[in-house]
């Protein structure tokens, strides 16, 4: 009886991590959807009725919607890791977004990834190595 409340209880610890994980996945994925769709659209005008018809036709966009009902459905996970999960082990977890916008950012929008980024992720790697133990 009490291997099957402990082997529970992991699972359920499991899940929360998983849950984490999907927060970090629906972040970055709205992010990297938002950034493509606008770098898409072209620039913003300048005046205050360019801007409004600009970011009218950005909420319109299928893609941009994707990317904001992935940042909601985000929340929904985190509180579904908040559960199970003290927030001071979970949090900084999401640095990982960080990192994986980083790379994504080089991958889809052929952006330059920096020596001192390269840093700043190894850091961050050091940092939840740490936190993790």
């Amino acid at each position: 009886m009490r291997a099957q409340m402990e082997a529970g209880r992991d699972m359920s610890l499991v899940g929360a991590w998983a849950a984490v994980a999907v927060t970090v996945l629906l972040t970055v994925y709205g992010q990297i959807m938002i950034k493509m769709r606008v770098l898409h659209a072209g620039a913003m005008g300048s005046d205050l009725g360019d801007k409004v018809v600009f970011l009218a036709r950005m909420l319109l966009d299928p893609w941009i919607l994707s990317g904001l009902l992935g940042a909601f459905l985000a929340g929904f996970s985190w509180m579904a890791a908040m559960t199970r999960l003290p927030l001071s082990v979970a949090y900084p977890f999401t640095s990982l977004a960080f990192i994986l916008i980083v790379v994504l950012s080089a991958v889809f929008l052929h952006e330059t990834i920096k020596p001192m980024q390269l840093g700043g992720i190894g850091l961050v790697i050091f940092g939840l190595i740490i936190i993790a133990r």
